[in-house]
């Protein structure tokens, strides 16, 4: 990689993916694009919607780049609202993007999900090859995508690379959508009032990851030799599995008050209950050297400590 585009680059993921590009490979070479505009200013950034392919494909030739990182998409939640605009916006925008990678001989990333796992997926160290039956839009949409992505590389010889998320968590960039975003809410919620109320039960076990792994996980998988990704598409990632009991309990240790309750989300509960509970990531260690750094406690002090930094400064 030496010049990349990223779409949806104001998202959960793209707002910090971004940053840490510009530090890896120059504020020059990164070129961040979303359907609204940024208001930083200091770096370079085009307005673009992904479902428009001809805007894409003009925007990756004005800047000349070699990599196409593409984000742009509804999350769970949101697409099961609204499945008809999350089927047009995440397979829409995909195959555009896919396109231009063609066309333009680009490599190119794009994130999967837990999501596309289902009911009938093994639940326990869930395999990195095993039955897809999602049963939301945005599974549909991600199972979809890794079989689309996997056919542009065998038909094209498109690069294509990807990754199945756990739900991330972070301290600079709020929920956008996800079933998983508790695990974000809690942390505000303890630093602000000492106390949280889940929409999603208890014992309801999810894959989680912090953030800085998956960035780097992102950079490792694109730095990756080519010839060692048996996969290429769709590696299963993660380093905690944990439900909201787990959470409040590592709060706890640094804010003993806190009270966790519950009021669950009947919808996103159905969802949370169709995915793993843990899943291996052993394809990925081995394929490409994936292993990360963060736990549930150590994550917990650095959220913990940034969200108080984050008031503070406010």
């Amino acid at each position: 990689m030496k010049k990349i585009l990223v779409t949806g680059a104001l998202g959960q993921i793209g707002s910090e993916l971004i940053t840490t590009l510009r530090d890896q490979y120059g504020d020059d070479n990164v070129i961040g694009t979303d359907i609204r505009s940024s208001e930083d200013d200091t770096c370079i950034f085009e307005t673009c919607d992904v479902t428009d392919g001809k805007a894409l494909c003009e925007t990756a030739k004005k800047h000349n780049v070699d990599t196409i990182m593409h984000l742009a998409a509804l999350l769970s939640a949101k697409a099961e609202a609204i499945p008809q605009k999350a089927w047009e916006l995440n397979m829409g925008g995909l195959v555009n993007a896919l396109e231009v990678a063609r066309e333009l001989d680009l490599q190119f990333f794009t994130p999967s999900s837990i999501g596309a796992f289902g009911p009938q997926t093994p639940k326990q160290d869930t395999p990195q090859d095993t039955i897809m039956r999602p049963t939301t839009m945005y599974g549909v949409n991600k199972v979809a995508g890794e079989l689309l992505c996997d056919y542009y590389y065998h038909r094209f010889g498109v690069d294509t690379r990807g990754i199945r998320y756990p739900g991330l968590i972070s301290y600079k960039t709020l929920p956008g959508g996800g079933t998983t975003d508790y695990a974000v809410e809690i942390y505000y919620e303890a630093v602000k009032n000492n106390r949280y109320t889940s929409y999603i039960g208890a014992n309801t076990y999810m894959d989680m990851m912090y953030m800085p792994d998956a960035l780097k996980a992102i950079i490792q998988l694109m730095e990756a030799d080519p010839d060692k990704l048996v996969h290429r598409n769709a590696f299963n990632i993660s380093s905690i599995s944990a439900a909201p009991e787990d959470f409040g309990e590592a709060i706890r240790k640094y804010i003993p008050e806190f009270n966790l309750s519950y009021d669950v989300d009947p919808v996103r509960q159905k969802i949370a209950e169709s995915w793993p509970d843990s899943i291996d990531s052993s394809a990925a260690k081995e394929e490409w050297g994936f292993e990360p750094e963060y736990d549930i406690d150590s994550m917990t002090s650095d959220m913990l400590e940034k969200i108080k930094e984050k008031y503070v400064s406010n």
